[in-house]
């Protein structure tokens, strides 16, 4: 494995808006629980070990249970999700996939059908700010660290 530079020391400015739209979708009406799924689900299809590790610990301090967690890779095999969260992740999983066809309008307007025109720019923009950071942490091969 080769060592890889680390963008948040070598580019503190570059990383700075991703903060700066963390700090944003932070302040925003956005659940903890749906933005959590978001974070999970996108790190989960782009095989990020670090937001994958981050974020289920992060979901867990905000009370997700378990079993959700778990099963978040077969969402739509199970019947533990709302009908919001449901939208959410197919949206997360399309906009995350985008080059498999784009956003499909069936899944946009069931989502649109859900949440009002603000909390789904919030979804949106939580999707995209996650797919970012995946894609640093892919890249520079963040890793988790080990705990027991």
């Amino acid at each position: 494995m080769s060592k890889r530079i680390k963008i948040a020391q070598t580019q503190p400015t570059a990383v700075k808006p991703l903060l700066d739209l963390n700090t944003y979708l932070d302040s925003t009406p956005l659940t903890h629980t749906h933005h959590e799924l978001i974070k999970i689900r996108t790190s989960q299809i782009n095989g990020c070990a670090y937001c994958i590790d981050l974020h289920t610990k992060d979901a867990r301090k905000y009370g997700e249970t378990e079993q959700r967690i778990y099963l978040l890779n077969a969402w739509r095999e199970v019947d533990f999700y709302t009908e919001e969260e449901r939208a959410i992740l197919a949206l997360t999983e399309e906009i995350t996939l985008i080059s498999n066809g784009g956003v499909s309008d069936e899944t946009y307007q069931k989502a649109a059908s859900l949440f009002d025109e603000n909390y789904l720019s919030n979804i949106i923009m939580a999707i995209i700010t996650i797919n970012a950071w995946n894609r640093i942490g892919v890249t520079t091969e963040m890793k988790p660290a080990l705990t027991r």
